[in-house]
């Protein structure tokens, strides 16, 4: 579990295609690294993923076939920045919302709007996430904890802070580029309990991955 505050920009050191359409990513993160172990999460980009090694201010993490398909972690490339987030324990602060770092689905920023203190962003919404989104609610986008501003009928906007510009990678994006959205776990939880959901199919698997043979880590809810 994580809630969304970016700890640390990292770096994508390398990235090494293995078998079955998966691969291992290696990411530069001397902070996010400092107390981390084989085993524990962190969240890149939004993605939760687990410590499968340990490298000086490194770490690196498998990535399965179904995280490269159904997130933005597919087109990460050596060099590019992430953002980087350990997962919370029972004694922290709940900065942002409660995030499971696992992606819902992939988004598109589309329009970037400045003012004197912050910018308006607004971000393409997958049509099937659209009925978990509500103006002041909490969305997280490629990792990062924010308030939906206002939102259309494929669309929401964000408002980001001169420091969420500065300290995450939504300070760099371009127009066109993707992201990965999660949506509020609790709105997806009170639409099954009064009957609005669907039971889970084989589109329910999870986009985060764990180490072999250990429970998954995450995937959409």
């Amino acid at each position: 579990m994580f809630t969304g505050i970016v700890e640390e920009l990292g770096e994508v050191i390398h990235i090494v295609e293995t078998a079955e359409d998966s691969a291992m990513v290696t990411i530069n993160g001397p902070l996010v690294v400092t107390d981390a172990r084989p085993g524990d999460s962190i969240a890149v980009n939004g993605v939760c993923l687990t410590v499968v090694e340990l490298a000086g201010g490194a770490f690196t993490a498998d990535v399965m076939g179904e995280t490269l398909r159904r997130s933005a972690l597919g087109g990460l490339r050596p060099g590019d920045p992430v953002n980087l987030e350990r997962a919370v324990t029972l004694g922290s602060r709940l900065g942002g919302h409660l995030v499971q770092g696992h992606v819902n689905g992939v988004g598109e920023l589309l329009a970037r709007e400045s003012a004197a203190r912050w910018e308006t962003v607004r971000f393409r919404l997958p049509t099937d996430l659209t009925r978990y989104v509500v103006a002041k609610g909490s969305i997280t986008v490629d990792g990062v904890s924010l308030t939906v501003a206002r939102v259309g009928p494929d669309w929401f906007e964000v408002g980001l802070i001169p420091t969420t510009l500065r300290l995450t990678t939504l300070g760099s994006r371009s127009v066109g580029d993707p992201v990965n959205l999660e949506v509020d776990v609790l709105a997806k939880y009170v639409e099954r309990l009064l009957g609005g959901g669907q039971p889970a199919g084989p589109d329910d698997l999870p986009v985060a991955v764990g180490l072999p043979g250990a429970a998954p880590t995450g995937g959409p809810a």
